[in-house]
This record gives C-alpha cells, sequence and structure tokens, in this order.
C-alpha cells in the first residue's frame, strides 16, 4: 500500500528524545480522600489549578524523603545522586509550538512559593512568549539540533546528577482528566511523575505515582502517597482557608 511520507514537527521530536531517554517507571495507583481541600479550594474566588496543588504538596512531602529527591546515575559507575530540593515540572500544552503540543515547564522547589505564586507561574509558562519561557526555550533549541548531538546532550544532562535536577526536575506531573481520560501507564525522564484525574462528587481523586523501582521499593512509596493525602488536607487546605479569612471577615 502506497502512504504519504510525513515531516516530524519540532513537537513530536521533542517527544521522541524524551521516550528515547525516559528511565522504567512502575506505577501505583491511590484514591486520594481530598473532603477538607475540595472544600478549601471551593471556597476560592481564584481557584489554583490541581496540578500547582499537587506540586507543592508533592515538594512538602519529599523535604523529609530523599529518596523522593534521588536520581540512579549510570555514569561513570552506577550510583545515586540526591539533591537538597525538589524540582516539579508541569506538562503544559502550547499551540504556539504545534497544535496541542505538550511541554514539560520547570517550576523548581514549590515548597518554597505560595500557591497563587505556583499558579501564576504555570499560566505564565502558558502564555508568555516561548522566548521569555527558559525551560521550554532550552528544550526547544536543543531539539533543533541534529540527532547526533541531541543524543549526546541528553546523555551528558541525564548523567550529572546537579544538571539532570536543572533540566528534567525530580518529578513531574500530567493529566488528561480535564478530556475526560486518564494516564495509567507513562514514562519520563525523571525518577517519579504524577498523573490524577478529576474529583468525583465524593471528594476522592485517583492519583497515580509513577517511580523509578531502582530507587526504592513500593512499601516506601505507599507510605510517602499516605503523606501526600495528609499534607493535601492539612498544609494545603490550611493555606487556602488562611487566604479566605480575609474576605470572609469583610463579609
Amino acid at each position: 500500500m502506497r502512504g504519504t511520507v510525513r515531516p516530524i514537527s519540532l513537537a513530536r521530536r521533542l517527544v521522541i528524545d524524551l521516550m528515547h531517554a525516559s528511565v522504567p517507571l512502575v506505577v501505583v495507583r491511590r484514591t486520594m480522600k481530598l473532603e477538607r481541600l475540595v472544600t478549601a479550594r471551593a471556597l476560592q474566588a481564584a481557584r489554583p489549578g490541581w496540578s500547582a496543588i499537587i506540586a507543592k504538596a508533592f515538594c512538602v512531602v519529599a523535604r523529609d524523603e530523599p529518596w523522593l529527591r534521588t536520581f540512579y546515575l549510570k555514569w561513570p559507575w552506577p550510583h545515586f545522586y540526591e539533591v537538597p530540593k525538589s524540582v516539579a515540572m508541569v506538562a503544559i500544552v502550547r499551540d504556539d509550538i504545534d497544535k496541542d503540543a505538550i511541554v514539560m515547564l520547570k517550576i523548581g522547589a514549590a515548597d518554597e512559593l505560595s500557591l497563587a505564586d505556583v499558579e501564576v507561574c504555570i499560566q505564565r509558562g502558558k502564555s508568555a512568549a516561548l522566548d521569555d519561557v527558559p525551560s521550554i526555550k532550552r528544550a526547544l533549541r536543543v531539539t533543533r539540533w541534529p540527532l547526533p548531538l541531541r543524543r549526546v546532550a541528553w546523555a551528558v544532562g541525564l548523567n550529572i546528577g546537579r544538571q539532570r535536577a536543572n533540566y528534567f526536575g525530580t518529578f513531574g506531573i500530567t493529566s488528561i482528566a480535564s478530556r475526560g481520560s486518564e494516564n495509567v501507564v507513562a514514562r519520563a525522564p525523571g525518577p517519579n511523575l504524577i498523573s490524577y484525574g478529576l474529583v468525583r462528587a465524593d471528594h476522592t481523586m485517583e492519583l497515580l505515582f509513577h517511580w523509578d523501582h531502582r530507587i526504592c521499593d513500593g512499601i516506601l512509596i505507599a507510605r510517602a502517597l499516605q503523606r501526600l493525602e495528609n499534607v493535601l488536607n492539612t498544609v494545603i487546605a490550611d493555606e487556602l482557608l488562611v487566604n479566605e479569612a480575609p474576605k470572609s471577615l469583610s463579609d
């Protein structure tokens, strides 16, 4: 059957490179019970998105769990490399690169920011000119290089611990819940990837956590997700309620 040869767009080339560089991830699912958080978020006039909320909460959890900030590196010998703080990456859509193009936006240590600032960072990453978003600008610049140079650049970035955190983050967040679907299996260059579904009527949310099994075992991940649920309903919900307090008093 005669077909048609089509060029690979810049956005698809970036995804191909990401898949080539991805590490083997194992996935676990947890039903998060978020009644207090959902209630607190509903009170906000300007509600932060779930990616911002989860990014900050996971960074809080990772403060006390160093293996959530650890990479497995192959060069110059197999070893682990722990970084002092989390670096969050969030998947966003940039139609100015290609229609429905997905790119990873670097947020950094979300626990050092307010929820409002994390949300501003995400929204700016979606709408600002590409030249004004350093992490995306850098990724696209490398993606334009010839394949041999890209492979070398990715190999170096993946095996220098400090640079790996800077370029790929310690964890990523992605979701297609707004389209009524859910990522069940995913791949990423980072050691941890979170995907989540819609909030149900009973205030629960399905959260899937993909992690590099070479670094730690499932029992530690289960503990981290339990702690994540707690942080969402306490630390994050409290921040939202504090922000709502002045408005309530003025009413």
